[in-house]
């Protein structure tokens, strides 16, 4: 079926259905849904995330189990910000000289993982995914209660924004790999790949990796993502301080015991040495004992020397 004729009109008669006839979007037929218009509708449920809105954080949306396997998320940030500085969100790498039309305070970028739903709503015949469809979209942040709003565009002035994909099924034939992305206008860019995880991009949309159907279709275990070897070089450098507090506290632990053991040998040699005094006053010369008063006191057996008076001399 041909939506180009009703696209324009499609999302507001949908939105104004959901919104006045109280209709729960569990009983939106998800799959009959083009992507226009599940752009908007992600939007609404994109800024429900705001609960509590703060700047440069991210909030992840809860959105109805007949989205199952879609993640989104949403993130405020002022223009001046974004284009002075750039930003790291999700998968995507933002670069500073970002520009934003028409110019706005500030923008909410919203975030799309179409997950296993990626084939049902952006049809590419003659490929394959290797990747989910990831969606990167901007809108007016001034008035978070807004819905149904128009997508800002936004480009990168200087370098591109790199889309850094965590997993990527593997095929046969690595010059088939081919970076898709879906412009918000309906036009569909090929290009190379940067690396084998690594997309780069000059605006906004929804990306993903493809492979021509030629190739062997992707089988196995997805390979690492392209930051694991990296992730494990950070670990190493993040273990060596404990390796290094563990070396010091076993040196100091080693130096109490040193102490310690010092301080031994020390009272063992004094107690010893006063042992042996013990001993010795034991095994000497015992002195007779005799009472004088009410005290006990020590007393030779005898003199050596007997006095002579001088008057009992005899020449």
């Amino acid at each position: 079926m041909d939506y180009s004729h009703v696209l324009v009109l499609f999302p507001s008669v949908l939105f104004m259905v959901v919104r006045f006839s109280k209709c729960s979007a569990a009983s939106l037929n998800t799959s009959t849904l083009p992507a226009k218009a599940l752009d908007l509708l992600l939007q609404q449920y994109a800024y429900g995330a705001f609960v509590h809105p703060r700047n440069e954080v991210q909030f992840d949306a809860q959105i109805p189990s007949n989205f199952s396997g879609v993640k989104l998320a949403a993130m405020r940030l002022r223009s001046g910000r974004l284009r002075s500085r750039g930003i790291k969100y999700k998968e995507f790498r933002i670069p500073a000289g970002l520009v934003e039309q028409p110019h706005v305070k500030r923008l909410v970028l919203v975030y799309q993982n179409l997950g296993n739903w990626s084939s049902s709503y952006y049809h590419l015949p003659g490929y394959h995914f290797l990747t989910p469809v990831l969606g990167l979209l901007a809108y007016d942040g001034d008035n978070l209660s807004t819905i149904n709003l128009r997508e800002l565009q936004i480009n990168a002035s200087h370098k591109p924004i790199l889309i850094r994909f965590s997993a990527v099924k593997t095929a046969t034939g690595r010059e088939n790999h081919k970076c898709v992305r879906f412009g918000l206008n309906g036009v569909t860019e090929f290009t190379d790949t940067v690396s084998r995880h690594v997309c780069a991009s000059s605006s906004h949309g929804h990306f993903s990796i493809v492979v021509n159907s030629t190739t062997k279709p992707p089988e196995g275990k997805p390979l690492p993502p392209p930051g694991h070897q990296r992730l494990r070089s950070e670990e190493k450098e993040n273990s060596r301080p404990w390796k290094f507090a563990w070396v010091l506290g076993g040196v100091l632990l080693g130096m109490a015991a040193l102490v310690l053991a010092m301080t031994w040998a020390v009272r063992r040699k004094q107690n010893k040495r006063i042992t042996e005094m013990e001993q010795e006053a034991d095994t000497g010369e015992a002195l007779r004992k005799a009472i004088v008063g009410k005290s006990v006191l020590p007393m030779a057996t005898g003199i050596r020397t007997q006095p002579i008076l001088e008057n009992e001399y005899v020449p």
